[in-house]
């Protein structure tokens, strides 16, 4: 699965070899310019070709994308000369690339991280092709699409949600239920504890997990927007929703694997997938530690439960891929038409053939070939009224990894002093967000 890994400071190379490289925390504006346009000039009119850049260097997923462009040549008779950088060095040099001569359609996230570029101008809106696909695709993932001045800019392809796995023979031994309330969260932790299990597998070591289990408790307990606010800098750290936060949390905490900060998430996944643990947060990726057919079939997973009535379950974390329009394509109408074919189903059901862990971002797209893990990815995403990304992509990535994640491995190893922490990362924010 895809996931966003963590900052530059922190590789996690087994991490990337699974995820296969899409995600990331690279300083938006750091690196050398050396991405560069195709044939380094990024100046072709030819009417019979689109030039592309792509991050998707690893087999899996750079074999789904050829598919999908050989496809669309066949219809359309145009060629996609395809740009391929590995994603930590396209990430990384995105914004001296975007500010150069840049390809003339580019991988990219949805959410804040296509916004943050489109409202640098650095982006063509796309409101002529979403005219074409928009019956594809459910509510949220239109919202996710589109840039703070309410155009378009973005196609996505493919998404996977966050949310608690568990083992479905160890619920049935032991007579547990599914939670879906934060007391009944609680209440069952305390049973796992009392039964000699694990309650919650964690492992925190390379700093990005528990961005996501901050991110599930801040829109349980305040909602989407106020989550989207403070994740793009306008709301502030100090404000008292975002203690409550950290209390809920401390709450839990006590039912945390320990150790966490000297743990993988693959370690951390192998303690439920050896029935030690009872349940585990995380993307849908954590299948692919689940290598025996008989303990994967096992696999199950449930949303975060509800903490504010008000807000219940109505947001999912769902990593979205997809494609924008770069601002000044040489081959306009020849990208549109390409952008066109790529919110289409045919696309994404080309792509999952190849790569069938993650689901298709559309509604229209066939599901007949999913796992039922799939197939509960794709409801659990398609019912969702609000759809968010990851806070290394919902924020800026250079504020995630400097800040957030030694701020909250800081909170996890010891929740005390939240007060001083939360003033610490808001003093920081403001200089961050501060600079372009």
């Amino acid at each position: 699965m895809h996931v966003t890994p963590s900052g530059p400071s922190r590789p996690v190379p087994s991490r990337r070899s699974v995820l296969r490289g899409i995600g990331g925390a690279a300083a938006l504006g750091a690196g050398i310019p050396l991405l560069s346009a195709c044939g380094g000039s990024g100046t072709s009119s030819d009417p019979k070709t689109v030039t592309l850049g792509s991050k998707a260097s690893d087999p899996v997923p750079k074999k789904a994308f050829a598919d999908i462009y050989a496809a669309f040549k066949k219809e359309s008779g145009i060629t996609v000369d395809v740009n391929t950088k590995d994603s930590n060095t396209f990430q990384e040099q995105i914004n001296s690339y975007l500010q150069g001569t840049p390809d003339d359609v580019f991988t990219w996230f949805a959410g804040y991280r296509m916004q943050f570029f489109a409202a640098k101008g650095l982006a063509t809106p796309i409101d002529d092709v979403w005219a074409k696909i928009g019956d594809n695709f459910p509510d949220a993932m239109k919202k996710l699409s589109k840039g703070e001045d309410g155009k378009y800019y973005f196609v996505p392809l493919y998404t996977y949600p966050w949310a608690v796995f568990y083992r479905k023979s160890v619920f049935k031994q032991y007579g547990y239920e599914v939670p879906t309330t934060w007391d009944q969260l609680v209440a069952l932790c305390k049973q796992m504890k009392k039964d000699n299990l694990v309650p919650i597998a964690f492992g925190d070591k390379d700093a990005w997990p528990a961005l996501g289990t901050f991110d599930q408790i801040n829109f349980r307990t305040n909602g989407y927007d106020f989550h989207v606010d403070l994740m793009a800098g306008k709301a502030e750290w100090t404000d008292k929703r975002v203690r409550t936060v950290f209390d809920t949390w401390a709450e839990l905490l006590p039912y945390h694997q320990d150790g966490s900060l000297g743990r993988t998430w693959q370690d951390a996944a192998q303690t439920l997938a050896s029935k030690k643990a009872g349940m585990y947060l995380m993307g849908t990726f954590v299948a692919q530690q689940f290598t025996d057919k008989t303990a994967l079939a096992d696999l199950d997973f449930f949303a975060f439960p509800e903490i504010d009535s008000a807000y219940g379950q109505d947001t999912v974390e769902a990593p979205t891929d997809g494609f924008m329009l770069s601002k000044s394509p040489k081959n306009k109408a020849g990208a549109v038409k390409l952008l066109e074919y790529l919110g289409a189903p045919a696309a994404e059901e080309i792509y999952l053939k190849s790569d069938p862990s993650v689901v298709a971002a559309s509604t229209k797209a066939s599901t007949a070939a999913y796992t039922d893990l799939q197939k509960k990815a794709y409801d659990m995403i398609s019912n969702a009224k609000s759809l968010t990304q990851f806070m290394d992509r919902d924020s800026r990535p250079d504020f995630t990894s400097t800040v957030m994640q030694p701020a909250l491995q800081k909170f996890v190893q010891n929740p005390s002093g939240i007060d001083s922490l939360l003033s610490s990362i808001e003093r920081q924010k403001k200089t961050i967000f501060a600079s372009s």
